[in-house]
């Protein structure tokens, strides 16, 4: 299991314990970021051996901070 942190703007748009899609975009310097899907939230940039490579998670947890809102999601893999 991986848990990766993913940052989201607005509250009420998922719930702890649901499943998300996770997309991948990248770029051709060998930099990945990733969202959970429909654009709900997005991740840090990944480097090409840190990739995530699973297209689903779980939301273990949603925290607020002064920040903004992030999303601990675990991954199967």
């Amino acid at each position: 299991m991986r848990v990766e942190r993913f940052k989201m703007e607005r509250e009420g748009l998922v719930t702890e314990g649901q499943e998300v899609e996770i997309s991948e975009r990248s770029a051709v310097t060998g930099q990945y970021t990733y969202l959970v899907e429909p654009s709900i939230a997005m991740s840090g940039i990944y480097r090409t051996r840190q990739r995530i490579r699973a297209r689903k998670g779980k939301i273990k947890k949603i925290e607020q901070t002064d920040r903004g809102f992030y999303l601990l999601v675990e991954i199967d893999e």
